[in-house]
């Protein structure tokens, strides 16, 4: 495949990613995620997101959406906070700036077109802000179109971003990084683009490659056809946000939202056949993945 060396990603390795939850704690020992998704007609990618942060052990989850998209999460997942994103970036970048002081994970993107007119003020601050970051769907689109001020933000952070591209957006936001060719997607071209940016790339694929800036690479080698529908990322991204809730490091978070998502993800494929599997019954299956990882 390469000649860059690759981990797997056991249950052994996530095993000792495992965050100490001790019996004693309550919803502020486990973090705060702000989960930043969602549009008029993208209201899933919240809900499946926020499904996805909530579910990864989090103490509290808080979405920052228009209001359709919190009518959804009413309906949905009447646990999770919620506030406003409405009005004009001005107004909506004061709030988010408040938002931010009680928010240890910020996940911005999952149905937000890149066209939006608050994703890239919005972008802007949480990278220059958030105490860890996670950038998915929208926003890296949003960066792509906006390298020359973005990049340079993601590399002066002090804790890596993590970046959850597809092969599409990861060929957009890699256009113009040397030795990254228009349709390569290879693990070297991750590793450069991690190295690049200071950030870490989960670059999602049949075999998800996770790079970190260091230069490390890890690999998940499960396949299934079931994650290859519109709203699995979304889940994902959630589900990382959450574990950085947690205090999990960006390189452990990562690696740990692939592998549990994925064996989530096949067991989903088992019960009721990659072909029929919906995103939404990742979350279902979450709870056997924790254990199987030994994050029970």
């Amino acid at each position: 495949m390469s000649d860059t060396d690759v981990t797997l990603l056991t249950d052994e390795l996530i095993r000792s990613m495992a965050p100490e939850r001790p019996s004693s704690g309550h919803k502020g020992t486990f973090g705060t995620c702000l989960v930043t998704a969602g549009s008029e007609y993208m209201t899933g990618a919240a809900v499946l997101a926020c499904g996805a942060a909530l579910r990864s052990g989090c103490g509290l989850v808080r979405v920052f959406s228009e209001g359709r998209t919190l009518n959804a999460i009413s309906s949905v997942h009447p646990c999770a906070l919620q506030s406003l994103r409405d009005g004009m970036p001005t107004g909506v970048l004061r709030t988010a700036g408040r938002l931010l002081e009680s928010a240890d994970s910020v996940l911005i993107g999952p149905g937000i077109p890149a066209d939006d007119l608050n994703i890239r003020p919005l972008l802007e601050l949480f990278i220059r802000e958030a105490k860890n970051l996670v950038l998915d769907a929208g926003a890296i689109s949003a960066a792509a179109h906006d390298k020359e001020h973005i990049l340079p933000l993601l590399r002066h952070r002090e804790v890596p971003a993590i970046l959850t591209p597809h092969p599409g957006e990861f060929a957009r936001i890699a256009a113009g990084v040397e030795g990254i060719g228009p349709e390569d997607s290879s693990v070297q071209a991750a590793v450069k683009l991690a190295k690049k940016l200071k950030s870490v790339i989960v670059l999602k694929n049949s075999r998800t490659v996770i790079a970190v800036p260091g230069g490390r690479v890890y690999m998940n080698d499960a396949e299934n056809s079931g994650l290859a529908k519109g709203g699995s990322g979304d889940v994902l991204a959630g589900l990382a946000a959450g574990f950085l809730a947690q205090g999990i490091a960006p390189e452990e978070a990562a690696c740990a939202a692939v592998k549990i998502h994925s064996d989530a993800g096949l067991t989903a494929a088992e019960e009721y056949t990659a072909r029929a599997m919906l995103p939404s019954d990742i979350e279902d299956f979450l709870p056997e993945a924790f254990i199987k990882n030994g994050w029970s």
